[in-house]
């Protein structure tokens, strides 16, 4: 049953809409964007995200969460026995409170969500599309599936001003806090010396290259990848055999970066910190290239994602006036479309919660 996950898109796009509908202005220099969203409204968007997905019964890995929730009494010897304690530190906490699963998908659904749309709020100029690409491209629901990553990744997001300002000191720290829910984060530690240059410089051509020259020779550096990490929590990935990404999936992420290259110069004017955005949403591009091959390394993309959604919600303000409204509409009609594919055709989503008789 989608009903449910239609009425949360439908009611987070609405409150959205009308949180910058009636926002308020920012004086130069205060914030990234010109406007301040309602914050009313937009704690409705908030609570509508979390209750569809802290109440939901199934969906991805959420059985499995909840099974090993369950079953294990989370000691501290229990705790640093396994691979990420910090998700073992919060299960432990919430043991302490309710021995019910749902407590920890509920209570991880509201840390993921709130981190995310507060980044929002600082950078997303037409918030809106933020929040419906959210949903409509498919990472709302990757997070009741990969609830530890995508969790580690919404801290790590949290941390976009320190990317912003430079500040590698609190953005490792935040980086290091984020690795003990999923140890993939550590990626980010490398990654922040290969976004911290201009968009669109040799560097990104050097980077995209990289992802292409791998495509090409997928089976060399993969032999290479996972005989480095056959030792480590991923070394079962290298008998992860589930086919490469959808190749529509390469479009849809290559679009809106598509339309920020063309408007780069007026994306610059118009959102002074949007370099290291478009970085991110580059780097995740790559990532989902090289997953064409192997899907386990769209996972890593997984970080980088979120920095899209703040893009696709400059692009509008790209073209023409007279077209922004066209492309405003556009991007609904295809996302949505998109959407049903992936949710509804390719994956066949069934919602389910003890909570709303479904």
């Amino acid at each position: 049953m989608m009903t449910f996950l239609y009425l949360n898109l439908v009611i987070v796009f609405i409150l959205s809409f009308f949180a910058r509908y009636f926002s308020e202005p920012v004086f130069a220099g205060e914030s990234s964007v010109p406007i301040k969203p309602n914050k009313i409204l937009m704690t409705g968007v908030l609570a509508s995200l979390t209750i569809i997905s802290g109440l939901r019964a199934n969906i991805g890995d959420t059985f499995f969460y909840k099974h090993i929730y369950e079953i294990n009494d989370f000691t501290w010897e229990f705790i640093l026995s396994q691979k990420d304690i910090g998700f073992g530190i919060l299960q432990m906490l919430l043991k302490e409170i309710s021995d019910d699963p749902q407590i920890m998908v509920f209570t991880t659904a509201v840390i993921t969500n709130v981190l995310i749309i507060a980044v929002f709020l600082n950078y997303s100029r037409m918030i809106e599309l933020s929040v419906y690409v959210y949903i409509t491209g498919g990472l709302f629901l990757v997070s009741m599936n990969g609830i530890r990553q995508v969790l580690a990744a919404a801290i790590i997001f949290a941390a976009t001003k320190y990317l912003i300002e430079g500040n590698w000191i609190k953005y490792f720290f935040i980086v290091l806090l984020a690795s003990t829910f999923h140890q993939s984060a550590l990626i980010l530690i490398p990654i922040y010396f290969f976004v911290r240059f201009k968009a669109w410089s040799k560097a990104t051509l050097v980077l995209l290259a990289f992802s292409l020259l791998i495509v090409v020779g997928y089976h060399q550096f993969s032999s290479l990848l996972f005989a480095a990490i056959e030792d480590s929590q991923y070394g079962h990935y290298s008998n992860f055999d589930e086919g490469g990404a959808n190749i529509l999936r390469v479009v849809v992420d290559a679009t809106p970066l598509f339309i920020a290259y063309l408007g780069r110069e007026k994306l610059r004017s118009i959102f002074p910190s949007s370099d290291y955005i478009v970085n991110m949403a580059i780097v995740g591009f790559m990532f989902m290239i090289i997953s064409t091959q192997n899907w386990i390394f769209a996972r890593f993309g997984i970080y980088f994602t979120l920095y899209q959604l703040i893009l696709i919600s400059w692009i509008v303000k790209l073209f023409n006036q007279k077209d922004q409204r066209l492309i405003y509409y556009a991007l609904l009609i295809c996302y949505f479309l998109y959407y049903f594919f992936e949710s509804v055709i390719s994956l066949k989503i069934v919602y389910r919660s003890d909570y709303f008789g479904s």
